[in-house]
């Protein structure tokens, strides 16, 4: 009996060559598992194809609730964007896809899971972490970087074995998707410098031919979940795909980013991800409004943290469930409304409310009502200076080089 690998299946390049590969090299029947994590309509077509190209049997998971229920929204909550830009959506995917995977492979003992990452990539990183970590003694196999074809030579191998494949070599993008954005990159791509083609994007519209007229849209958020859109609520799934309409038809979510690969590499990332965007700049929007300034600074930090953790495959890591435990408390006065403006790819804040806002009209207000107390601003300032009127009396106006000496070392005339 031949032994079953389990493979990540997603119907483009590599994955399908592997099917093919994998009963060549290792004679393992291969198991296609695609998980629908929002990036097909109809996935009948991807698995009757796996099935055309040798795959003993072909499964589709649904994994949308549950990415937007464990993943999205709790990245939301913390306001994960790698490297300040990045919403992390194919990274996201890849732990749920994980767990799917490991759970396939013991539901149908496979002897291995297979994945079709490069060796320079980051998803390699993620399936492989996850998978040791849920499943220590299975076997982890990764065809595209074993056989070590170049994209030409992968393509021209599908050629030769009558695999068909959805790019040409005259238009070889690799498009990774999920509800949460939109992930190319190769070809013409790779020049940092070049100006991304027309055909790059398919999520949104050019900001040029945007509508004329902005549109604006209240987002309805409770505990740091967005729950309405416009006054009517929505389930996760539903919200982020009506925002991504939105927020596209304005040209909103296009992200060019030269980035920091976790294999120590840089490589030029294009994304599109309306409903990412919009609302993570809603969310900022409405902490500002209900969290102190201490709160919002250490949160900060911990966005900067939680980003890196998923961004280099440590889903599974104690120390992200520890950061996530902070980030669920932090969110329970997150409540409240905001009003974002969409045009010609922009998208701006320009309302918010909430029951538990910290913003004080009485003392913030300059015109009639004014509640606060300027004359205790004296006090205040004379106690905060303090330190700092100190030191300067002993140090800085008794340094012999003067006062200026705080500038930085002045040159000299000799220089």
């Amino acid at each position: 009996m031949t032994d079953k690998v389990v493979l990540a299946y997603s119907g483009g390049v590599d994955t399908s060559v592997a099917i093919k590969w994998l009963h060549e090299k290792y004679n393992l029947d291969v198991i296609a598992v695609t998980i629908d994590v929002g990036n097909e309509k109809d996935f009948s077509e991807i698995r009757q194809k796996a099935l055309k190209v040798g795959a003993v049997k072909a499964l589709v998971i649904d994994g949308k609730e549950l990415l937007v229920k464990y993943f999205l929204f709790p990245a939301l909550q913390a306001n994960a964007l790698y490297e300040g830009q990045y919403p992390l959506a194919t990274a996201l995917s890849r732990p749920l896809m994980a767990k799917l995977l490991v759970d396939t492979a013991v539901a149908e003992g496979a002897v291995a899971i297979a994945h079709g990452c490069t060796g320079k990539g980051n998803d390699q990183v993620r399936f492989e972490v996850g998978i040791n970590a849920l499943a220590p003694d299975m076997k982890i196999l990764a065809p595209a970087r074993e056989w070590g074809m170049t994209r030409d030579e992968t393509i021209a191998y599908a050629q030769k074995h009558g695999i068909p494949l959805p790019i040409t070599a005259q238009s070889p993008y690799s498009i990774d998707e999920c509800l949460w954005g939109r992930a190319i990159e190769c070809g013409v791509l790779e020049d940092p410098w070049a100006e991304p083609p027309d055909d790059t994007y398919k999520w949104t519209r050019s900001p040029a031919e945007a509508p004329d007229k902005p549109q604006y849209v209240e987002i309805g958020f409770e505990k740091g979940i967005p729950v309405t859109i416009d006054g009517e609520e929505m389930d996760g799934l539903d919200l982020i795909q009506k925002m991504n309409e939105i927020a596209g038809r304005h040209g909103v979510g296009r992200i060019d980013h030269i980035e920091n690969r976790v294999v120590g590499i840089k490589s030029r990332e294009i994304y599109e991800a309306p409903a990412a965007v919009v609302l993570i700049q809603a969310h900022e929007a409405l902490e500002a409004m209900t969290m102190s300034r201490d709160q919002l600074r250490f949160k900060q930090k911990v966005a900067v943290e939680c980003a890196d953790l998923i961004y280099n495959g440590l889903w599974f890591s104690q120390l992200n469930r520890d950061l996530s435990a902070y980030i669920l408390s932090s969110q329970r006065y997150v409540t409240g409304t905001v009003r974002m403006k969409l045009f010609k790819g922009t998208a701006t804040v320009v309302g918010r409310k909430s029951p538990w806002s910290l913003y004080n009209l009485a003392l913030a207000t300059y015109d009639k009502g004014d509640q606060f107390n300027q004359k205790a601003a004296e006090g205040f300032i004379q106690l905060w200076g303090l330190p700092v009127k100190t030191q300067a009396q002993i140090q800085l106006l008794g340094d012999k080089e003067g006062p200026l000496s705080i500038m930085g070392p002045a040159e000299s005339e000799e220089e």
